[in-house]
C-alpha cells in the first residue's frame, strides 16, 4: 500500500503542464475569443475562437492595435484605453458592448480584460476574453421592447379614449345640434342662412372624418405589428407622390411645392407610414402658409440616417407651441383643432410612426417667418446598440 502511494506521488511530481498544453486548452475554447496584448497594446497572440468570431486569421491580426476590434464610436470615445486603465487600477475591467468583425459586421460581446504579469510582478501585457452573446442581447431587447410597448399601449389607450370623448364627441354634438335646428326651422330660414349652416355642417363633418381617419390609422398601425413592413424606399418618389396628391390644395392659394431631394436617396421605413408622415407635415405646411408661399423638401445624410426637412415661409409659431407640439394632451389637441387648424392629432400620428421606424422629429420656427419640420429615418435596417449586461 505504501509503495502504491509513493508511486502516485512520483507520477504527480513528474507531470508538469507545459506552455503548449495551456495553449492547446485555450485554443480549444471555440466559443471564446481569447488573445493577448503586449505593453504597447498590440495583439501578440490569437486563439482559434477569436478567428471564428472576428474572422481574422492569426497572421492577419498579430501586430495590429487593440482598438481594431472596437466600433468607430467606441474608438472615438476612447473606450479601448479606458478599459486598459480600469484593468490596471482595479485588476480587471469588464464590459458588454458591440464589436466589429473583419467584414464590418457587428456582434454583442461579454468582455473581460486583465493585466498579464510575470513571476517577479513585471508587466508582460494584457489578456482579453470575449464571448459572443448577440442572441441573448436580442432576446433581452425583445423583452424590454415588449414591456415598453405594453406600457405605451396602456398610456395611449387612455389618451385615445379621452380624444374620442373630447375631440370627436364634442364637434359631433355640434353637428347634431345644427342639423336639428335646420330640421325644425328650415321653412322659416332664408336661403342664405340655410346655405351658411349647411356649409358649416359640411365642413365640420369633413374635419371630423379627417380626425377619425387619422386616429384609426394611428391606432391600427401602432398596435397591429403585422401591418408594419419596413423596406428600402426611394424618398424622391414618395415625396413626389404626396406633392401630387396635395398640389390642388396648394394651388388654391398659389403655394409652390418644391422637391429638392437628390435622386437615389433611400430610407428604410414602412411605406404606408412614410406616406402618412409626409402627407401630414406637408398638409400642415400648406394650411399655415401665406398665399404665394413656398414649401420645400430637402434631405441630407448624417451617419446612418437621413434627415428630411419640410420648410415653409408661412406664419410660423411661438416657442410655447413648439415645446408642446409633439406631446399633445387632450386639452391641447382640442385647442390645436380650433386655433391651429387640426394639427394636433396629425402630429401625434407622425410622431408615433417615426418612433416605430426608429426615427425622430423636431421643429424650428419663427413667428411671421415660417417653420422647418425635420425628421429622421434610417438608411438601412437599424441595429439597436446598448450596454446593459455585466461580465460574470
Amino acid at each position: 500500500m505504501k509503495n502504491e502511494q509513493d508511486n502516485s506521488k512520483v507520477l504527480k511530481n513528474q507531470y508538469v503542464p507545459t506552455a503548449e498544453f495551456y495553449s492547446q486548452v485555450i485554443d480549444s475554447l471555440q466559443d471564446y475569443s481569447i488573445f493577448t496584448l503586449d505593453n504597447d497594446l498590440l495583439i501578440n497572440s490569437w486563439n482559434s475562437g477569436a478567428t471564428k468570431i472576428f474572422q481574422y486569421e492569426t497572421d492577419e491580426i498579430i501586430g495590429q492595435p487593440f482598438d481594431t476590434i472596437f466600433t468607430k464610436e467606441d474608438k472615438k470615445n476612447g473606450i479601448p484605453n479606458k478599459e486598459i486603465k480600469t484593468a490596471l487600477k482595479e485588476g480587471r475591467a469588464t464590459d458588454n458592448r458591440w464589436h466589429t468583425c473583419k467584414d464590418d459586421s457587428l456582434f454583442y460581446a461579454n468582455g473581460l480584460v486583465f493585466p498579464l504579469k510575470g513571476k517577479d510582478g513585471e508587466m508582460l501585457g494584457y489578456v482579453k476574453i470575449l464571448k459572443d452573446i448577440t442572441d441573448k442581447k436580442k432576446a433581452e431587447d425583445a423583452i424590454k421592447n415588449y414591456i415598453k410597448e405594453l406600457e405605451e399601449l396602456n398610456t395611449h389607450k387612455e389618451s385615445v379614449l379621452a380624444i374620442v370623448s373630447h375631440d370627436l364627441r364634442s364637434p359631433l354634438a355640434g353637428i347634431i345640434t345644427a342639423a336639428e335646428y335646420l330640421k325644425s326651422n328650415f321653412e322659416r330660414m332664408s336661403n342664405v342662412d340655410v346655405i351658411g349652416m349647411l356649409e358649416l355642417v359640411h365642413k365640420s363633418s369633413i374635419d371630423e372624418l379627417d380626425m377619425l381617419d387619422n386616429l384609426v390609422e394611428w391606432a391600427r398601425i401602432k398596435y397591429a405589428s403585422e401591418a408594419f413592413t419596413p423596406k428600402k424606399i426611394d424618398l424622391v418618389q414618395f415625396v413626389n407622390k404626396v406633392f401630387d396628391t396635395l398640389n390642388e390644395s396648394a394651388a388654391i392659394n398659389t403655394i409652390n411645392l418644391h422637391n429638392e431631394i437628390e435622386e437615389n436617396t433611400t430610407v428604410f421605413a414602412d411605406g404606408k407610414m412614410l406616406l402618412s408622415i409626409l402627407q401630414n407635415i406637408v398638409s400642415n405646411a400648406i394650411k399655415h402658409s401665406n398665399p404665394g408661399g413656398k414649401i420645400t423638401a430637402t434631405a441630407k445624410r448624417k451617419e446612418n440616417k437621413i434627415i428630411i426637412e419640410i420648410k415653409d415661409n408661412g406664419v410660423g409659431m411661438t416657442k410655447e407651441i413648439q415645446d408642446k407640439l409633439f406631446t399633445p394632451q387632450v386639452n391641447s389637441l382640442t385647442k390645436a383643432r380650433k386655433e391651429n387648424k387640426g394639427a394636433g392629432i396629425g402630429l401625434l400620428l407622425v410622431k408615433g410612426f417615426l418612433e416605430k421606424n426608429n426615427g425622430e422629429i423636431w421643429v424650428e420656427s419663427t413667428e411671421g417667418v415660417g417653420s422647418s419640420f425635420y425628421f429622421t429615418l434610417p438608411v438601412k435596417k437599424p441595429v439597436d446598440i446598448a450596454d446593459n449586461t455585466v461580465f460574470d
